[in-house]
């Protein structure tokens, strides 16, 4: 299974920056919707497209592989 990394990597960009960052703030950010960083957030194994993993590599500054991870099920 592919999960994707978005609590760890906004965990990790808030620290740096000293700041909480809020989803309205990354959903204004990415144009993703916040229900769509909610589901990938909370629900476990969540299924999204390229655009959006594009979308958050562009706002974390990262590659894909910093994202997503494959975990054995």
């Amino acid at each position: 299974m592919i999960r994707i990394r978005f609590n760890q990597l906004l965990d990790e960009k808030s620290f740096k920056e000293r700041r909480r960052i809020a989803l309205d703030e990354v959903a204004a950010r990415t144009h993703v919707s916040k229900t769509t960083l909610r589901r990938i957030s909370h629900v476990h194994g969540y299924n999204t497209n390229i655009a959006t993993i594009d979308a958050l590599c562009e706002y974390f500054d990262c590659e894909p592989a910093d994202l997503l991870v494959r975990v054995k099920s």
